[in-house]
């Protein structure tokens, strides 16, 4: 059953790898970028495909050597190695033959804002961050602070990051939906709990192969740059604000100095939200596909409960609960939610496709 499964995923990198051998298809870089993205993305299955025929192949060959009596028993020593091997590399292969995210290889912009809960919810932004750093630095990714909006009392009304790296966003798009805190403020005197929200969106970083935003369709508006207390008010227009017509999506941009600078950001921003629009959009049409692999990924779902005063910090998705909050936190050790969250939803694929 698996060889007829794979067969198509074969079939379809020899032909993409015929494709772009063709001389022809240097005139066209477009193409030849989307093919070759293709390409990558069927090399893992091909390689374990052939992985799995040389092992169906070999079994075959140790049973046949079985007839012979001088090579019995080392036929017998070798069926018993392959066949031990077999449903490993089985279950590996059910995996790979799942859909893929085509947005799993992407560096992401990843975005969080303060809900529910005034000054404590834009101080639980700047917890977040910090720890969402802390598991960037533990995976070897790159993150640059793209935008961030200060409050007064040194928390976040948004913070803005782009972060690039090998799995970036097959990881993190689990993280996306409403963050629910409950902790005692420090200005709290009564020892009250307070119960506050910070929201995240997780989007790939996308380029003009993956949308392109015709020059038609944009309104793009410059005006002097504001900031807190005075400071880094620019006296010359270098703050952008530009607006995607068919869409309202809108982002502004006045973190850099330079008119250019901020203009580039806020395209960067703007074809990931357009794209992530157009993507929503498009998964809803085809069904709850989405819902099967992540959740709705909607900012308006609460995924997941900070609890500091049980130490407990609670995935609401798959019922999962540890006691080790504050260390999650200070180390970034999202793994030991991420880890369970990718189980079940492959198991839950796996079971939908039939494997």
């Amino acid at each position: 059953m698996l060889r007829d499964k794979l067969k198509p995923f074969i079939d379809k990198y020899n032909e993409i790898n015929k494709e772009l051998s063709s001389p022809e298809i240097t005139k066209d870089i477009k193409k030849m970028t989307k093919l070759s993205r293709e390409a990558r993305s069927l090399e893992t299955i091909v390689n374990k495909a052939k992985e799995y025929e040389e092992a169906l192949n070999n079994l075959e060959e140790a049973k046949l050597m079985l007839e012979d009596e001088e090579m019995a028993e080392l036929a017998k020593e070798e069926i018993k190695e392959i066949e031990a091997k077999l449903p490993k590399l089985e279950e590996e292969i059910k995996l790979l033959l799942l859909p893929k995210d085509p947005n799993d290889d992407k560096n992401i912009f990843l975005e969080i804002r303060a809900g529910t809960g005034g000054d404590e919810a834009a101080l639980f932004v700047g917890d977040l961050m910090r720890a969402y750093l802390r598991y960037a630095d533990n995976k070897g990714w790159k993150v640059e602070v793209v935008s961030e909006s200060k409050n007064d009392i040194g928390g976040f009304k948004e913070v803005i990051l782009l972060i690039k790296g090998e799995g970036a966003y097959s990881r993190l798009k689990y993280e996306g939906g409403t963050h629910r805190v409950q902790r005692i403020p420090a200005t709290e005197s009564q020892g009250r709990i307070h119960t506050s929200a910070v929201t995240v969106a997780v989007m790939p970083e996308v380029d003009d192969v993956d949308i392109e935003l015709d020059p038609k369709d944009l309104k793009i508006e410059v005006m002097r740059a504001g900031g807190a207390g005075g400071q880094h008010v620019n006296k010359t227009e270098s703050a952008v604000r530009i607006t995607h017509i068919p869409t309202g999506i809108t982002v502004s941009m006045q973190d850099e100095r330079s008119q250019q600078r901020n203009k580039e950001k806020a395209m960067q921003i703007l074809k990931a939200r357009v794209f992530e629009k157009y993507e929503s959009e498009r998964l809803a049409k085809i069904g709850e596909a989405r819902k099967s692999q992540v959740g709705s990924g909607d900012r308006s779902e609460r995924i997941r409960t900070y609890n500091y005063p049980q130490n407990r910090i609670t995935d609401h998705r798959i019922g999962l609960t540890l006691y080790r909050l504050e260390q999650i936190m200070s180390e970034g050790l999202f793994d030991e939610i991420i880890d369970p969250l990718i189980a079940h939803y492959q198991a839950e694929a796996l079971k939908e496709a039939g494997l």
